[in-house]
């Protein structure tokens, strides 16, 4: 069984969503064959997805362009659809070729488009995986602009290719794709591990794969709190650590910390969510998959967003007293894996599932 994957780079939660259907996956069909495709480093690959893997360094999609975590370039990324759309045909047929040539016997993607309308081209079988679409997006920025119409069209048309658009829990409801399914929430499940702080509580921050750094080192110090932070931030901070010194791997850390601070992402919060990890969040800048998520998360376990300008001065004691002081919620179940794994199986061909 060749499986085509094609994983977006527009952060660390496309990633965080297919590789643990991907593991899965490998465990009902140990001769599984491997290709991914995505401009994510092959060591972020690796360290999510457990099964040996071809790679093909690149990106078929860009999602948005980002300022930081939180806010979107909408100039940049309007220029950046046009552009991408004006030779649309002949990327479609190029797309086509080259999975032609691969010969795949199924194409994934989470979450681009572009593989979907070439492999409908080449006659190969398709699907989706994710909770949301970049044609929901590109409707809600751009459908009010005149050039917007026909970007759009071509976009749902691809999404609407596939087998199935397998929606994942929490998901955008996606009303315009007939071909969606729902599946469980998906997140890995990591090791709780004693990180050896002396009684003192571990928030660890985490704002996902695009670069979004706070001002942790002019913070207050709070007693009994050390902040977990990325090396690659140089955190002159008393009271910080930087989270590689713990040598796990992020969901064993995730699951160890006392509570995250970060912004609203799947992979972050279902993991958070699925590990019983207690939840800080700053909303993102009229983002729209983030109210799903946040109503998921507030009913699935432990959470209290904080604004922005808290963040920026540092004084959370309150907020995060008002967060440990929830009663804890049962927790979910990432029941989602094992069903994606599944329908993979049953769209390819020859392959029953037993």
């Amino acid at each position: 069984m060749h499986l085509f994957v094609d994983i977006s780079s527009h952060g660390f939660g496309h990633l965080a969503i297919t590789a643990p259907a991907l593991n899965a996956l490998a465990e009902m069909a140990p001769d599984l064959r491997l290709t991914v495709r995505s401009g994510l480093p092959r060591q972020k690959l690796a360290q999510r997805i457990k099964p040996p893997f071809a790679l093909i360094e690149g990106s078929s999609d860009f999602g948005y362009v980002m300022i930081d975590a939180t806010c979107i370039d909408l100039a940049a990324s309007a220029a950046a659809y046009r552009h991408a759309h004006a030779g649309w045909p002949a990327r479609v047929a190029r797309e086509a070729a080259l999975l032609a040539a691969l010969e795949p016997d199924l194409v994934l993607t989470n979450v681009s488009y572009l593989p979907l309308a070439g492999a409908a081209r080449a006659g190969i079988p398709a699907l989706s995986l994710c909770s949301l679409n970049w044609a929901d997006l590109f409707a809600h920025f751009f459908g009010h602009e005149s050039w917007g119409a026909p970007i759009h069209a071509e976009m749902l048309a691809a999404y609407r290719s596939a087998r199935t658009f397998l929606r994942v829990t929490p998901g955008m409801p996606m009303h315009e794709l007939d071909n969606r399914e729902d599946v469980g929430p998906i997140a890995a499940i990591g090791r709780r591990h004693d990180l050896g702080l002396n009684g003192d509580k571990a928030v660890l921050i985490a704002m996902g794969g695009i670069a979004h750094q706070l001002p942790v080192e002019d913070w207050p110090r709070t007693p009994g709190i050390r902040w977990l932070v990325a090396a690659d931030w140089q955190c002159a901070h008393p009271d910080a650590i930087s989270l590689e010194s713990f040598g796990m791997n992020f969901t064993d850390l995730l699951s160890s910390v006392d509570a995250v601070i970060t912004k609203p992402g799947y992979g972050t919060f279902t993991e958070a969510a699925c590990n019983g990890t207690p939840v800080l969040y700053q909303r993102r800048d009229d983002w729209p998959e983030q109210d799903c998520l946040i109503e998921w998360l507030r009913r699935s376990g432990r959470c209290h967003e904080v604004d922005a300008s808290v963040l920026h001065h540092g004084d959370l004691r309150e907020s995060l007293s008002a967060l440990w002081r929830q009663a804890p919620s049962p927790t979910p179940q990432a029941s989602g894996a094992s069903q994606a794994s599944e329908k993979i199986l049953s769209l390819c061909p020859g392959f029953a599932v037993s």
